[in-house]
């Protein structure tokens, strides 16, 4: 337990147990945080708009051609069937924090667009890092593969499968955008720049892993414009401007949404590396054999010696054992990477705290927000 940890008054951690480390193979380092109310109260009503949108679609296409209703309908439950809802609801409080009345459909609409935005953002991302599971469940390219497979259709199954995935994803993409086309100018300008943002990020990523990059202000920089930042940050941002204060409040948003965004970010990257795959939906150590670019990767591989570079070389094979898992994690344990990860996360979390309760927010939405980062920096999944 940092000192940074047992001295902050204001993440109430008295009342939470943290996990305990060992050198060898083990769970996500994580304290056990509820779910937030707010954040359940965000999701039922995105949830169920969703679910409106989405079944209008399936009928409307399925009676063209009874084929589109699988891709529809597997949209419909990659959607619905996962996901923390963190955007939508860091949307939905920004605009709140900025006098928005949290009764106007509007932003339910604009945290539905997120949550499409997202899965098209996973199942695309899933194509391109090979991964055979999302959320407990086999992937979108696998799960067509499969089907390809099983029906002897012409052609080659992985090629069919990743087709229709970037097909889906597509779809996800194009019904987010048509969420939020009644949303002010401000509000659009915004919605256009995270997504070139996300974008970039994913290339980041994409490129740094091929490279089997090290390098530690690269790794930040990827986890930044991949998620940090549409996870956070730019959810906020749209949320203030659909409520006319944008410019007045970017910047107070931003001191609270970068740093948070950056710590969800690593604490995504514990739970690549050791999170509980009934928690994640991901197998153990899934990052690792993908060869991530994380800090937590970078720092370790700064600080490696002898063997622990030998056992470190190992990440980005596919095929690694549960075994060989296990050795690289005790590395990044006995580096002391997993304990800076974790005093990040612990700076990053006060550091946006202390940024909202000065912002000049409505309190209810403060509030919220600071019970918000608690989740995000403590969650297992």
């Amino acid at each position: 337990m940092s000192p940074n940890f047992r001295n902050c008054r204001r993440l109430r951690r008295d009342a939470i147990e943290r996990s305990a480390y060992a050198s060898t193979a083990m769970s996500a380092p994580t304290r056990s945080v509820p779910v937030p109310a707010s954040l359940l109260l965000v999701a039922e009503r995105v949830e169920h708009r969703l679910g409106e949108v989405l079944d209008v679609e399936i009928e409307r296409w399925g009676a063209l051609d009874d084929s589109l209703v699988a891709p529809l309908s597997d949209l419909r439950g990659f959607v619905l069937k996962g996901g923390k809802r963190l955007r939508p609801a860091f949307c939905h409080w920004g605009f709140v924090g900025a006098g928005g009345d949290e009764s106007d459909p509007r932003i339910v609409d604009a945290g539905a667009a997120f949550e499409l935005l997202q899965a098209f953002a996973l199942i695309h991302d899933d194509v391109m890092d090979g991964s055979a599971t999302r959320r407990g469940r086999p992937a979108v390219h696998v799960d067509y593969a499969a089907r390809h497979e099983s029906e002897r259709w012409r052609g080659e199954p992985r090629r069919f499968g990743e087709g229709v995935a970037v097909l889906i994803g597509d779809l996800a993409h194009v019904y987010a955008d048509r969420f939020v086309v009644d949303l002010p100018d401000a509000a659009l300008a915004i919605w256009s720049e995270l997504r070139v943002e996300l974008n970039v990020g994913q290339y980041l990523d994409v490129i740094g892993t091929a490279r089997a990059d090290t390098d530690l202000v690269r790794a930040r920089r990827i986890a930044r414009y991949k998620s940090g930042k549409y996870t956070i940050e730019r959810p906020l941002h749209v949320g203030a401007a659909m409520a006319g204060r944008f410019d007045e409040l970017r910047d107070p948003l931003s001191a609270y949404g970068d740093p948070l965004g950056e710590a969800f970010q690593l604490r995504d990257d514990l739970l690549g590396a050791f999170g509980d795959e009934s928690r994640t939906g991901k197998p153990v150590g899934d990052d690792l054999r993908e060869g991530k670019p994380t800090p937590l990767l970078a720092i370790a591989c700064e600080r490696a010696q002898g063997d622990q570079l030998a056992r470190l070389a190992l990440v980005g094979s596919a095929e690694l054992t549960s075994g060989e898992v296990a050795t690289i994690q005790a590395v990044l344990v006995d580096t002391g990477a997993v304990a800076e990860v974790e005093a990040t996360i612990d700076r990053l979390t006060n550091a946006a705290i202390d940024a909202i309760e000065g912002a000049p927010i409505e309190t209810q939405a403060r509030t919220v927000l600071v019970e918000l980062a608690e989740y995000v920096a403590w969650r297992d999944r």
